[in-house]
Formats: C-alpha cells, sequence, structure tokens
C-alpha cells in the first residue's frame, strides 16, 4: 500500500533524515517512534503529500485513500460541529442526488478519468455512509454529547483534536498517517481506538508515545536512530522493539569492549617487537665496536639483519592496526544519548499534613458543581494519580486547589510548609512572548547558569532564545518542568505532564519522580505511567470520587 525508497529530508542544514526505505503492507500497523523533533512529523507530511522531500520517492497504488490527522489541526471555528460530521459522514440523500449527477455526466463524457474517479468515490461513500456510524465514532471518542450546532471555535482544545480524529476516520481511509492522535483521549477512549484499529481493514502508520497504545496496536515499529538521521525497522510491538534496542546497545557495549581489549594486546605486542628490535640492534652495535671481538663480524651483520626484519614486523603490525581503525569493521563506542536530566533534590521539607479538603465542591456554576462532598487528603511522599472520563472534573478540580478556582463549598487546606507548583496541560504560565532563557533566568543569577540548566531539559543554542510561543509541543512541557525545579515545589499538581513527551522523556520523568522527596497529585491517561507511578487511585465518574 505504501512503498518509501532512500527518502531525505534536510532543513538549514540540518539532515532530519536520510535514505529512508520501508514499505507498508495491506493490513499493517506499525508505531513510528522517537525523540521529540527528530523528523517523526515531517516524515509523514511527506508520506501525506503536504509536504515534498530533498530526494527519495514515495509510491502509492491508485486510488489510495489517506487519511491523515497532523499536530494542532485547526477546523473552520465558524462550521456547526454537526455541518462537519455530517459533510465527512455523507448524507446518504445528498450522495444519491450527487451519484446521479455524476451519471449523467460519466454517459456524455464516458473517457473523463477524473468524472470517473469521483463517480467511484461518491460510490464508495454512499456504501460507507452507514446510519448510526457517526454515532459511534463520536461516542467512542466522547463527542456525542456536544450539539450539533454548537461552532468549532467553541469547543476545548481536546474537543478539536478528538474532533479531527473522529474525522479522519469517517472518512473511511485505506491509508491511515496519524501523528499521536492518544493526546487529549482518556483510558475508555484508547480503549475504544484500540478496538476500532484491530478491526481497521488498511494499513496505518501511527505516530505515538504511549507504550501500552503501542504495545496493543501495532505489529512493527519504525524507529529514527538515537545517533544517526536514520530509521530502522523492527518487527512487533513497543516491547518486543525496546527489547531489541537494549539487545543491540548490550552487544555493541561487548563487542567495543573486546575491540579495545585485542587494540590493548595488539599495541603492546607491537611495542614488545619494537623492544626487541631496540635489543637487537644494540646487541650487534656492541659487537661492532668491540675490539676483540671482530672476528665475530659475520655474527654483527646477521644480527642487524634480524633486528631490521623485527623492526619491520612491528611496522606492518602497526599498519595494519591502522587501517582496521579506519575502516568500518571497527566497532564504534555506542554514543552517549541526549538524555532530559530532572533533579528534584534541595525541595524543602513537608510536614506530615499537605493538603486536605473538606466537604469540597468544584465547578463553574453552584447549582451544577462537576464534583461534591470531596472529602480528600495527600500526606507527605504521596503517589496520587487523579483519572477519569474527559470533561470529569479533574483539571477543575486541580485548578481548584491551586486556588485559581474558587470553591463552590467547602474549602482547600494547605499545610504551612508546602510549596506548590502547578502544571498545566496547555502550558498557560508560560509567557508566549518570553523565551526559555527569560523564563528561567530569574531563578539563576546569571546567563551562563540558566542556559546550562535549560541543556538539562534539551533547549540549547538558539531554542533558548526563540519566543516561547515558536517551541514545539514537546519543548512547552520541558520548560515548564524547567520552571517547577528551579522553584523547588514539595507539592506537584501535574496536569497530563507528560502528554507532549517523547517516550525517554517520559521514562526519564518517571525516573525523576521517583526521587522526589515531596507529594504529587497527577492527572495523567498513559497506562505504563499508571502503573509504575500511583500508589493510589482517585477516579472520577459521574460526579463521585472513588479512592482506590
Amino acid at each position: 500500500m505504501l512503498t518509501v525508497h532512500q527518502l531525505s529530508k534536510s532543513f538549514d542544514l540540518h539532515t532530519l533524515f536520510h535514505n529512508v526505505t520501508f514499505s507498508l503492507n495491506h493490513g499493517e500497523l506499525v508505531g513510528l517512534v522517537g525523540a521529540n523533533g527528530c523528523g517523526k512529523t515531517t516524515l509523514l507530511r511527506i508520506l501525506a503529500g503536504v509536504e515534498t522531500a530533498d530526494s527519495g520517492q514515495v509510491q502509492r497504488p491508485p486510488g489510495q485513500r489517506i487519511g491523515y490527522l497532523p499536530q494542532g489541526f485547526e477546523l473552520d471555528p465558524a462550521l456547526a460541529v454537526g455541518a462537519v460530521v455530517g459533510t465527512a459522514a455523507g448524507h446518504p440523500q445528498a450522495l444519491e442526488a450527487e451519484i446521479a449527477a455524476a451519471a449523467v455526466a460519466l454517459a456524455e463524457r464516458p473517457f473523463d478519468p477524473d468524472l470517473q474517479e469521483r463517480y467511484d468515490d461518491l460510490l464508495r461513500r454512499i456504501t460507507t455512509a452507514v446510519p448510526g456510524r457517526a454515532a459511534a465514532i463520536l461516542a467512542g471518542l466522547g463527542l456525542d454529547d456536544v450539539p450539533p450546532e454548537l461552532r468549532v471555535g467553541r469547543l476545548s482544545g481536546g474537543q478539536k483534536t478528538r474532533l479531527a480524529l473522529a474525522l479522519t476516520l469517517l472518512d473511511d481511509p485505506t491509508l491511515l498517517l496519524l501523528d499521536e492522535p492518544t493526546n487529549h483521549l482518556d483510558v475508555e477512549m484508547l480503549e475504544w481506538l484500540e478496538e476500532w484499529l484491530a478491526g481497521f481493514e488498511g494499513a496505518a502508520l501511527i505516530v505515538s508515545h504511549d507504550r501500552t497504545f503501542l504495545d496493543r496496536t501495532v505489529s512493527g515499529i519504525l524507529a529514527f536512530d538515537l545517533t544517526e538521521p536514520l530509521v530502522r525497522c523492527y518487527a512487533g510491538n513497543y516491547s518486543d522493539y525496546a527489547a531489541q534496542v537494549a539487545h543491540e546497545r548490550e552487544r555493541q557495549w561487548a563487542s567495543y569492549h573486546d575491540q579495545q581489549a585485542e587494540i590493548r594486546r595488539v599495541q603492546a605486542d607491537i611495542q614488545r617487537t619494537r623492544h626487541q628490535a631496540e635489543g637487537m640492534e644494540r646487541e650487534a652495535t656492541s659487537v661492532r665496536r668491540g675490539g676483540a671481538k671482530m672476528k665475530m663480524k659475520g655474527y654483527k651483520d646477521y644480527q642487524q639483519g634480524i633486528a631490521r626484519k623485527v623492526a619491520a614486523k612491528a611496522k606492518a603490525r602497526e599498519g595494519k592496526l591502522e587501517r582496521y581503525l579506519a575502516s568500518e569493521e571497527r566497532v564504534e563506542k555506542p554514543a552517549r544519548r541526549r538524555d532530559m536530566r530532572l533533579d528534584f533534590g534541595g525541595t524543602a521539607h513537608l510536614g506530615r499534613f499537605v493538603l486536605e479538603t473538606r466537604d469540597l465542591a468544584v465547578g463553574y456554576a453552584a447549582q451544577r458543581p462537576l464534583l461534591r462532598d470531596l472529602n480528600l487528603s495527600l500526606a507527605a511522599g504521596a503517589r496520587i494519580v487523579l483519572t477519569g472520563p474527559n470533561g470529569c472534573g479533574k483539571t477543575t478540580l486541580l485548578r481548584t486547589i491551586a486556588g485559581q478556582l474558587p470553591a463552590l463549598g467547602g474549602v482547600v487546606k494547605l499545610g504551612p510548609s508546602v510549596k506548590l507548583g502547578y502544571m498545566t496541560q496547555e502550558q498557560d504560565n508560560l509567557d508566549p512572548r518570553s523565551t526559555p532563557l527569560a523564563t528561567i533566568r530569574p531563578a539563576f543569577g546569571g546567563e551562563t547558569a540558566a542556559r546550562t540548566f535549560l541543556a538539562y531539559f534539551l533547549i540549547t543554542g538558539d531554542e533558548a532564545l526563540l519566543p516561547n510561543a515558536w517551541l514545539s509541543y514537546g519543548q512547552r512541557a520541558r520548560l515548564a518542568l524547567a520552571l517547577l525545579v528551579a522553584g523547588g515545589c514539595n507539592l506537584l499538581l501535574l496536569d497530563e505532564p507528560i502528554n507532549h513527551l517523547d517516550i525517554r522523556a517520559r521514562e526519564q520523568f518517571e525516573e525523576a519522580l521517583d526521587s522526589f522527596d515531596g507529594a504529587i497529585l497527577a492527572v495523567v491517561h498513559d497506562r505504563a505511567f499508571i502503573r509504575r507511578f500511583a500508589e493510589n487511585l482517585w477516579w472520577v465518574e459521574g460526579g463521585e470520587m472513588r479512592v482506590s
């Protein structure tokens, strides 16, 4: 269904990838993984025909229907949700009228290829315009309660993302190109999408940082190399890929250590041979200078000849070693990965009392609170995941605890030693007109210290001087994390903190939280993260909180 041959792309003399070659067959679902900024989105845009490659070929069969879900897709804000969905799903009566008109035109121009293609597409669309199909997809993505007359511009960011995904699925594609479709999906929606993809008959290439989602959906992985602008193919799901990479890395380290030991052995042998030649030369010189030994002239000539042969042998071995070190046979030292370094050390000590709510009600209308009668408590060192369907009140609860929203009833009490840090989904605590350097610099004495700190979060060079609004989703997430770290907070309220982090950064964030001494309340839908991190779950559904 898709063949890619030696595809290459560069920006401003920076090579994103080169010689990318792979094929995607009917029925295959493949994950595309790699660090933020490595070129995953650019590759999808090239495959979708939105962008062009510098070199290489993309071959698709005639009539292939591509469903492309980009990141940050913006719909026309003036359109009504019902009209947008209706156009994508197709109204049977309207389609029948269009088919009839196309048939008449085709009878007049039977050899018009464009007209024939439009007629075939209309026939396809009417066969997929099954009553209830659109409603099922909208319900699966949590959009079934959105009024049809509501303007797209009134939807939340998460709702827009899910609507864009619904429209992509409704178009009945044969090839899906999905760029982070799992963002803004709760656990129930993730499971629905996994089930939908299991029944999908076409092929799909999916960019996702959700490890559990990839484990449950894909049978192959295309991975951007950690150190080179290359893409490598692996069989199996994400866990299979991670195990293969770990094995390859261990094998490369073992081969490298064996090679280094052999190099040291050869170098020592060369040195011994040189010393042997030098010793034989000294002995020949001693024979030449000793008057009583002049009768041994034949011996000294012999000794010098042997010395030259031994020296030549050392020289030959040295040349062979140099050629080996310059050849492709040499095993390269495994490159150190450019990892994000998080250190939550140095936080203020928390007392036993951290957070308590009494008969708390939260929401935006006193007569219709999203949550009520909340009697909750957090102790020092608590690791709590707050989860539940989208729109159930999780973010509202965090905003109320953080003091950004007034409580509709009851009280929130924080301990006297609490220094609260709140990371929002939208990173709206970042001034879009400021830069990473200006954002972080107040916490440090000078520019050098601030730049060094930003480098821990993989924001380096000119990136530190870009307006925050120009940063990628992943860069803004890392900058928001940097603010928490620099602030020395001991109670963290994290609203989807890993949503735009790549898999390696998610793993490092998990590792950093392991060593954090304070308390954490996090809204997360990443099931791998929840399994590793959560000591307790606060589950929200139907206006009620269930603690487990």
